[in-house]
Protein backbone atom coordinates (compact mmCIF):
# COMPACT_ATOMS: atom_id res chain seq x y z
CA UNK A 1 0.00 0.00 0.00
CA UNK A 2 0.91 3.47 -0.89
CA UNK A 3 0.97 6.50 1.23
CA UNK A 4 0.77 10.08 -0.64
CA UNK A 5 2.06 12.61 1.75
CA UNK A 6 1.90 15.68 0.30
CA UNK A 7 2.71 17.08 3.61
CA UNK A 8 0.56 15.98 6.08
CA UNK A 9 2.70 13.90 7.92
CA UNK A 10 6.23 15.75 7.28
CA UNK A 11 5.09 19.41 7.31
CA UNK A 12 7.11 19.75 3.79
CA UNK A 13 5.35 19.48 0.74
CA UNK A 14 5.95 16.67 -1.66
CA UNK A 15 8.09 18.97 -4.12
CA UNK A 16 9.97 20.52 -1.43
CA UNK A 17 10.89 17.19 0.39
CA UNK A 18 12.14 15.81 -3.19
CA UNK A 19 14.42 18.40 -3.76
CA UNK A 20 15.84 18.07 -0.52
CA UNK A 21 16.17 14.18 -1.15
CA UNK A 22 17.80 14.99 -4.60
CA UNK A 23 21.24 17.05 -3.25
CA UNK A 24 21.31 14.87 -0.29
CA UNK A 25 21.57 11.55 -2.67
CA UNK A 26 23.80 14.02 -4.15
CA UNK A 27 26.26 14.69 -1.57
CA UNK A 28 26.07 11.29 -0.61
CA UNK A 29 27.15 9.79 -3.97
CA UNK A 30 29.94 12.21 -3.86
CA UNK A 31 30.95 10.92 -1.54
CA UNK A 32 30.53 7.03 -2.10
CA UNK A 33 32.36 8.34 -5.59
CA UNK A 34 35.29 9.21 -3.54
CA UNK A 35 35.39 6.18 -2.00
CA UNK A 36 34.92 4.11 -5.30
CA UNK A 37 37.27 5.89 -6.86
CA UNK A 38 40.33 5.46 -4.06
CA UNK A 39 39.60 1.81 -4.84
CA UNK A 40 40.16 1.96 -8.09
CA UNK A 41 43.51 4.15 -7.74
CA UNK A 42 44.85 1.04 -4.84
CA UNK A 43 44.68 -1.33 -7.49
CA UNK A 44 46.19 0.83 -10.40
CA UNK A 45 43.24 1.50 -12.37
CA UNK A 46 43.56 5.34 -13.65
CA UNK A 47 40.76 4.66 -16.41
CA UNK A 48 38.25 3.16 -13.53
CA UNK A 49 39.20 6.55 -11.32
CA UNK A 50 38.98 9.04 -13.73
CA UNK A 51 35.30 7.44 -14.33
CA UNK A 52 34.68 7.76 -10.70
CA UNK A 53 36.07 11.04 -10.34
CA UNK A 54 33.90 12.32 -12.93
CA UNK A 55 30.82 10.86 -12.00
CA UNK A 56 31.68 12.65 -8.60
CA UNK A 57 31.99 16.12 -10.35
CA UNK A 58 28.49 15.48 -11.77
CA UNK A 59 26.97 14.61 -8.12
CA UNK A 60 28.72 17.13 -7.04
CA UNK A 61 27.35 19.89 -9.89
CA UNK A 62 24.06 18.65 -8.74
CA UNK A 63 23.88 18.93 -5.25
CA UNK A 64 25.24 22.52 -6.19
CA UNK A 65 22.07 23.33 -8.35
CA UNK A 66 19.82 21.99 -6.18
CA UNK A 67 20.75 24.04 -2.96
CA UNK A 68 20.80 26.87 -5.11
CA UNK A 69 17.19 25.92 -6.66
CA UNK A 70 15.95 25.36 -2.79
CA UNK A 71 17.55 28.58 -1.50
CA UNK A 72 15.47 30.25 -4.14
CA UNK A 73 12.37 28.50 -3.04
CA UNK A 74 13.06 29.29 0.46
CA UNK A 75 13.80 32.56 0.60
CA UNK A 76 11.41 33.42 -2.01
Amino acid sequence: MSISEAGQITGTKDKDYNLIWFVEACLSNALRMETYANDAESTGDKELAAFFRRAQGESRKGAEQGKQLLAKRLNG
